[in-house]
């Protein structure tokens, strides 16, 4: 069996939108699965990582195609308008960027991709026959040329959705008109429902899009290589977040809980450190100053996956604050399997009725709070400062071991051979 995979997002890319289909080429050979790559040959990626390259598996055919992105013209003011960090108090220039990308940039800023991309593959897929065509989005342009060519060709088509289209977490953040949302929303439409098979990250997203299409599947993220590495932990209590932590993720309750606890304990203002791993928003370090914490605070800019597993074996805590937003329960960043990886105590903010709370109580893996739940996030740190002071600070966690990449690629596997 032969796939052709449609992505964006490819190594030297670094972060988090690549390593999804970076670890099912890793793996469908080994359930008789021949994948081929098509990406774009001239990217503009926020991050690169180049040690992600050392994944890709020897001798798989890539074709690259040339793409024209509009956000060049903008130049370094298209470069602050990455989602999750709109500016707060934009100027008149900015405004009309964003209103102008939101509304005539639709599905995104990769459009000019579609028609060159579904001219050069329908070409090559008539001496070049395989049996799937998969496309990964974001960008949900990548749908529209998988779109185009199953129309054409009648191949079998699987849609990925790492993030939801119109759900997502910053769409609500966009300038769009009513006309653009409603095109957004026919396209999302389109795709659902003309996909052979669509697949999603989430059970909430899978509530979501079965309510369009009866063909979908939830296959979540998940880690690769060993669990649990040893490795020696960090001698103060450290709470590490790694990623980036925009306004629609700022912890106000987490700071205010850190505070009090720093007033009330004078062993825990001498031991606790927080390290915060990524791009950090203007208006998180206002929360930070606010409650006079920046003694206690690490910054570190992106570092390489391979570094990023170091970081997270060794912390006592790892900290995931999930958006408040209104699709929160849906919400699984990919970084919770990585945490469950290095079998460190989990502290979660977000919907305790989400899917993100339901793999951190299905694992034992941790602990989570409401977003408004100040009182109890701090009984819960209160809790692993304790477990730390007693040298006992661990996870026995259970369960994890299906979210291995391996494991999440025979499920695919199984999808794709039905």
């Amino acid at each position: 069996m032969k796939v052709l995979i449609i992505t964006y997002y490819w190594p030297p890319a670094g972060g988090s939108g690549v390593q999804r289909w970076l670890y099912f080429v890793k793996y469908l050979r080994n359930f008789g699965i021949e994948p081929i790559v098509f990406t774009v040959e001239n990217p503009d990626y926020p991050i690169l990582d180049t040690e992600l390259i050392a994944q890709v598996p020897d001798n798989i055919e890539i074709i690259t195609q040339k793409i024209w992105e509009p956000g060049n013209l903008f130049s370094k003011h298209s470069k602050k308008l990455a989602a999750g960090f709109l500016q707060e108090k934009p100027t008149l220039k900015q405004k009309l960027i964003r209103y102008v990308r939101a509304n005539y940039f639709i599905p995104d800023a990769r459009k000019f991709w579609i028609h060159s991309s579904s001219r050069i593959l329908k070409k090559y897929l008539k001496t070049n026959p395989v049996d799937w065509i998969i496309s990964t989005g974001p960008p949900h342009s990548v749908h529209l040329i998988a779109k185009n060519l199953h129309n054409k060709t009648g191949i079998k088509w699987l849609a990925d959705f790492r993030d939801p289209w119109t759900n997502i977490d910053y769409f609500h953040q966009l300038p769009l008109s009513k006309a653009s949302i409603r095109k957004h929303k026919e396209l999302e439409k389109e795709v659902l429902q003309q996909a052979t098979e669509v697949v999603v990250v989430s059970d909430e997203m899978a509530k979501e899009y079965r309510q369009i299409t009866s063909n979908c599947h939830v296959i979540s993220n998940g880690f690769d290589g060993e669990i649990g590495i040893k490795q020696q932990l960090d001698k103060p209590f450290t709470l590490t977040h790694i990623g980036l932590l925009n306004a629609d993720r700022n912890p106000h309750i987490f700071w205010k809980a850190l505070r009090e606890l720093i007033d009330e304990q004078e062993e825990f203002e001498m031991q606790v450190q927080i390290n915060l791993v990524g791009k950090i928003a203007d208006e998180v370090k206002r929360s930070i100053r606010k409650y006079d914490l920046e003694k206690y605070i690490n910054y570190t800019s992106y570092v390489s996956y391979k570094a990023v597993e170091q970081l997270q074996n060794k912390s006592q805590v790892l900290l995931l604050f999930v958006n408040k937003v209104p699709f929160a329960k849906g919400i699984v960043t990919g970084k919770v399997f990585e945490y469950l990886r290095a079998k460190r105590p989990i502290l979660a903010i977000g919907p305790d009725n989400g899917d993100l709370a339901k793999i951190i109580t299905n694992t034992k893996s941790g602990f989570i709070s409401n977003f408004d739940d100040t009182e109890g996030l701090k009984k819960q740190i209160d809790t692993l400062f304790k477990w730390y002071l007693d040298k006992d600070l661990q996870v026995k966690s259970v369960g994890i071991e299906k979210y291995h990449r391996k494991n999440l690629t025979a499920e695919l596997a199984k999808l794709l051979k039905k």
